[in-house]
């Protein structure tokens, strides 16, 4: 399936900023099932890009931008060939050995509640396949999708305990599972299609950016699990960065030297193209 992604962030200032240096972790790259056809980023204003790639293999951009500036758009855009893989992911650049991912973050560190949710949740399939499954199904059961109960500061332990949360916080609730369970798990920050409900028309612009999790199986390698539609990842999802969790994949990420206020906008449209 081809799909079409288009990216929009505009960041407004109160005061004229007078430089900024933005990060960029916005753009995929190809592996098994996933191909990139084009893509490009646009940037409103004079600006250095410099394009690199960070320890985890994930494609950035630096940006250099000198003031006076009152705004700072920035533009993603491109089509992406995806085919299902069943979860499985072959083909990634791999910088680090898998046992890396057992680290627990601040964002992702379990307390004893979660521990033992995950050993009750896994407790019954033999299968260790199954077993996560069976925690997937937990967590979508037990957290409800909410975007204004958290944010990109929110803990897995705080998510956990109000029961509510987007999908970073799912992510991170699975990955503090999973690691807890002695199993390297990563998170992974990309698209997915979403269609309307039936006889609701999409409305352009109120896509979002969307966050799974990846496991790591000796003699299979990474399989990746949706936690927030309970599902595993397929032809709908586009992979862009990885990383232990959200602070390593951040979209956007950067300094600005300016007294004012800002304000951010995003707009995002994830089409599949007939």
């Amino acid at each position: 399936m081809r799909i079409r992604i288009s990216h929009d962030t505009t960041y407004t200032y109160g005061a004229p900023v007078k430089s900024a240096i933005q990060i960029l972790r916005l753009t995929p790259r190809n592996h098994e099932g996933q191909f990139v056809a084009r893509w490009k980023i646009d940037i409103d204003g004079e600006a250095r890009i410099a394009r690199r790639e960070d320890w985890y293999g994930n494609i950035t951009h630096h940006l250099t931008l000198d003031g006076p500036i009152t705004e700072i758009g920035i533009r993603v855009s491109g089509e992406v060939e995806t085919e299902d893989q069943a979860g499985v992911v072959r083909g990634t650049v791999e910088r680090f050995p898998p046992a890396l991912f057992l680290r627990q973050t601040r964002l992702s560190a379990p307390d004893a509640a979660i521990a033992d949710f995950a050993a009750s949740a896994a407790a019954g399939p033999q299968n260790a396949l199954d077993r996560l499954h069976a925690l997937m199904h937990a967590l979508h059961d037990l957290v409800t999708f909410d975007v204004t109960a958290t944010d990109v500061v929110t803990t897995a332990q705080e998510a956990f305990h109000a029961g509510h949360g987007v999908c970073q916080d799912f992510a991170h609730l699975m990955i503090a599972c999973l690691r807890n369970m002695g199993l390297p798990a990563r998170y992974v920050s990309g698209y997915i299609e979403t269609l309307p409900p039936p006889g609701k028309e999409k409305l352009m612009g109120t896509d979002a950016s969307h966050a799974w999790v990846a496991v790591y199986f000796p003699g299979v390698g990474w399989v990746e699990f949706d936690p927030t539609n309970c599902i595993l990842p397929s032809y709908k999802h586009i992979t862009v960065a990885v990383g232990r969790d959200y602070h390593d994949v951040a979209p956007i990420k950067g300094i600005v030297f300016s007294s004012g206020k800002q304000n951010l906008t995003v707009k995002v449209d994830v089409v599949r193209v007939d």
